[in-house]
């Protein structure tokens, strides 16, 4: 029997299916809350792969079950990773294949299994991301950032005086900072960030991406505690916390290294001129004698 060719043409147009490729271990983002967010290469290879790799084998069993994928998911967390990147790589070794799923969003970000694609990729064997969720990509695309560029921080250390220096060392980036943080710590974070990074800067409180009670605040810093304070539904939930860049600061005007040579040499010999123009521009002095030797010729 010989197809029609409408038929023809939308079985032509349909998605190429992916299988999953002996000897290789897949990093599979998975839906932050929405099972819908799953794309349909990601599908694939779960649907395919020998073994999954969970960070709690009961939360992605339910996706699993959505897809009617019946794969039991193996644990994989950060009290077993070291044990299980050893079975894993000798399952690959063997031709099996795996995919690497977390919780939520995209394996080995702020979650396990960096040591199980290192170990892999020191095994020499092949490693394929599976691109989709992330919770501050998301969170980033939705902020509506005034900054360029933003610096993923993910978990603030646990210890008060690590926080402190971790925020103290970024403060001065002319960037958005990203933090992840849990419900019970969210009102701290927040005012520890106020107190580090000061009271005018942006912050974009983004709680429970893609969920049903998902929500995307904008305040100042200053003003953050508080919106938390006075509803108690609004501490509860997953979040991503975006400090926007520092508002414009006044910049002193560029120094000219060639300019200021040129000044000084009219009262200074080369040696003493270029010393105090490398204590203006921090330039090495060596270089900026050299310069000012040539400029002294060129007046001689």
């Amino acid at each position: 029997m010989v197809e029609s060719g409408a038929a023809a043409t939308a079985k032509s147009a349909e998605p190429e299916r992916f299988a999953a490729a002996r000897g290789t271990l897949y990093v599979v983002a998975t839906p932050l809350g929405n099972l819908r967010d799953l794309t349909f290469r990601a599908l694939d290879i779960l649907a395919s792969v020998d073994t999954i790799a969970a960070e709690d084998t009961r939360v992605t069993a339910v996706l699993l079950r959505h897809y009617e994928i019946v794969a039991r998911p193996l644990s994989l967390h950060e009290h077993n990773e070291a044990a299980r990147a050893e079975r894993i790589v000798e399952a690959l070794r063997q031709g099996k294949s795996v995919a690497l799923v977390t919780d939520a969003g995209t394996p080995a970000i702020s979650d396990p299994g960096a040591r199980l694609v290192r170990a892999v990729r020191d095994a020499g064997l092949t490693v394929v991301p599976i691109p989709g969720a992330c919770a501050a990509v998301a969170a980033v695309s939705a902020a509506g950032l005034a900054a360029e560029r933003w610096l993923f921080l993910g978990f603030l250390p646990s210890a008060a005086k690590a926080r402190r220096e971790l925020l103290a060392s970024t403060a001065k980036f002319d960037a958005a900072l990203v933090v992840y943080e849990a419900p019970h710590r969210v009102r701290a974070t927040v005012g520890e960030l106020r107190d580090a990074l000061g009271g005018e800067r942006s912050l974009v409180i983004a709680r429970e991406i893609t969920k049903k009670f998902e929500t995307i605040s904008v305040s100042k810093l200053a003003e953050a505690p508080q919106w938390l304070i006075e509803d108690p539904n609004r501490e509860r939930g997953e979040f991503v916390l975006l400090v926007d860049a520092p508002l414009e600061r006044t910049r002193a005007p560029a120094i000219d290294a060639r300019e200021l040579l040129m000044a000084l040499i009219e009262e200074l010999p080369p040696a003493r001129a270029a010393r105090v123009a490398a204590a203006v521009t921090g330039l090495p002095r060596d270089a900026l004698y050299a310069q000012a030797v040539e400029l002294k010729a060129g007046r001689s």
